[in-house]
């Protein structure tokens, strides 16, 4: 039986993903027929619910492939008892998380549940410690996690099996969020459980139609998987002006509006690419561009300033990416790009500092290669923590400064006439960080 319309049955979100699917045998458990709490008619209610789903559990896991990618796949049926976690629940997708590891696949969950099973009460809701504990094993191996949120994505499978993952996509019109509708206030903004909203608080990296779901999937696991620890190699130069004459030329080179931005580095580079997007702690910046791509036959991962002021939930974006793609053993690559940190006061109160040192944390910990190019500005701290300390180069159009110009010259209490003279004292120029020892090269030159 179908589940409600506008919901998919986990065999049918299998057959929207994979390409082939084969199921792994259920664990057994010896299940008393009320469950472990003699909880009245519970048996019934299972018996009803294989009756009318044709599953044996609110979970089906098996071994698959995705347009020749192949994975550990687990997909809930909602029809079972609303996808709840009980504890043969739990024992399948611990048996999903130990095949992928032995097999060293990467793993997808396709999700609609609305969390513990009250029938079998805090067996259940220990059932999420379970999934966290494999979860870790699975990050420990280097091995990438996706989950697809389905309608709906509630509870501990949200918070554990969803949210838990590297890349969340989710789909069109999916209620989405720790609280269920029935548990939640009576006057809380629907939008803000929705897919859109998830998405525009940074939770989510994308909404995926179900006619896109496999080859955006295909995607991510071509991407999320290591082709060799070789640095990312640097981006092709466009064609530009020579090297500036003094400082406050290389400025105002690095602010022009027609010179190159991230996105057109980012198009020349990567013929196939998908992004990361938010901070996971319910920001997203649009002035910085996260993903992984494809370059030259392997995959890169790469965290892009855009020309705007970096926000907090920018700086956790990057090192969230960072962090992920160390882990997954895939290089780094970082196109710096900002006339500094956002110094505003929403921006102090969403912890400015802390994710700015997150981002350096992130860098300086990395065990893949971090290959940085300066595009245009590079202002400050704001800029510094997303380049490499040793794998940094620049453009003829950039400049990099301890801090900008106008800045240093009130500082230093000069008059507005004084500031070409400082931009030059500062050696900021591209030539001038060669020199210096802060960038390797010049590209292009």
């Amino acid at each position: 039986m179908s589940e409600p319309a506008g919901r998919m049955t986990a065999r049918e979100a299998i057959a929207a993903a994979a390409s082939t699917f084969d199921e792994l045998p259920a664990p057994q458990r010896d299940f008393p027929e009320d469950g472990p709490l003699d909880w009245s008619g519970y048996g019934a209610s299972r018996a009803r619910a294989r009756e009318r789903t044709g599953e044996t559990e609110s979970v089906v896991c098996g071994l698959a492939s995705v347009e020749g990618r192949p994975c550990v796949l687990l997909s809930f049926e909602f029809g079972f008892l609303g996808g709840s976690l009980g504890q043969c629940t739990g024992d399948r997708l611990e048996l999903a998380y130990a095949t992928a590891r032995e097999r060293r696949l990467p793993l997808v969950s396709l999700i609609a549940t609305g969390g513990s099973r009250m029938q079998e009460g805090m067996l259940a809701l220990t059932q999420l410690q379970r999934v966290a504990r494999q979860s870790a094993l699975l990050k420990e191996a280097g091995l990438a996690q996706i989950s697809v949120l389905r309608d709906p994505t509630t509870g501990g499978g949200w918070a554990t099996l969803g949210a838990g993952a590297d890349v969340v996509l989710a789909l069109p019109g999916a209620q989405i969020g720790f609280a269920g509708s029935r548990v939640r206030p009576v006057d809380a903004d629907p939008a803000a459980y929705s897919a859109q909203g998830q998405l525009a608080a940074g939770q989510i990296d994308a909404i995926v139609r179900k006619e896109d779901l496999r080859g955006v999937l295909a995607g991510w696991l071509t991407l999320l998987r290591a082709d060799g620890s070789e640095p990312a190699p640097l981006p092709a130069p466009f064609d530009g002006p020579g090297l500036p004459a003094d400082g406050w030329e290389a400025v105002g080179r690095a602010r022009a509006a027609g010179r190159p931005r991230a996105a057109a580095y980012l198009d020349a580079y990567f013929p196939h690419r998908q992004a990361l997007v938010g901070d996971r702690c319910g920001g997203v910046d649009p002035g910085m561009l996260c993903g992984f791509g494809l370059h030259g036959g392997r995959s890169y991962a790469y965290a892009a300033q855009t020309g705007t002021a970096t926000r907090p939930a920018g700086y956790r974006t990057a090192a969230r990416l960072i962090r992920l793609a160390d882990r997954l053993g895939i290089p780094v690559l970082t196109l710096v790009d900002t006339p500094g940190a956002a110094n505003d006061a929403a921006a102090e109160r969403a912890g400015q500092g802390a994710a700015i040192a997150e981002a350096f944390a992130a860098v300086a910990s990395a065990r893949v290669p971090v290959t940085t190019l300066v595009i245009g500005e590079g202002g400050s701290g704001g800029a510094l923590a997303l380049t490499s300390p040793d794998r940094t180069w620049v453009t003829a159009d950039s400049y990099f400064s301890v801090i900008a110009p106008e800045l240093a010259a009130a500082i230093l209490k000069r008059d507005a006439s004084q500031v070409r003279h400082t931009s030059s004292q500062l050696r900021l120029r591209p030539q001038d960080l060669v020199e210096l020892g802060v960038a390797r090269g010049v590209l292009g030159t």
